[in-house]
């Protein structure tokens, strides 16, 4: 079983961005699904974002779509997100996690490794 390693977390201006980092150990990554999960103080874990095992096809809730892009470096074993014209609202913990599973779907009992967690805070 593999796991999950995320960076890139951090304080930003609303408008500003910032691009998360989450690598694969253990496993080889292009053989899964990898999304990415919100989780704001009070509220439920929310999938925001995820990239296909196969053609590397990509999926966006409606909350980030136009602002952020998920992209993968299978040679890295790393898959990225970008985040752009951030809010005070995308202030949360952001989780990248892995799958076999049809992706879009953002069942959280479909992921099977999980990275630690990585701080977003848009704030002035």
């Amino acid at each position: 079983q593999g796991q999950l390693a995320q960076s890139g977390g951090g304080l930003v201006q609303p408008g500003g961005s910032l691009r998360l980092s989450c690598a694969a150990s253990g496993f080889v990554m292009k053989y899964y699904h990898i999304g990415w999960f919100r989780q704001a103080p009070g509220k439920e874990r929310e999938g925001i974002a995820c990239i296909s095992d196969g053609n590397d096809m990509t999926y966006y809730a409606d909350s980030v779509k136009g602002r952020f892009v998920i992209s993968r470096d299978s040679a890295k074993d790393t898959v990225y997100l970008q985040m752009n014209n951030l809010e005070p609202e995308d202030t949360a913990t952001y989780y990248c996690a892995s799958t076999y599973y049809y992706c879009p779907e953002f069942r959280l009992d479909d992921y099977d490794s999980w990275g630690q967690g990585s701080q977003v805070i848009v704030q002035s």
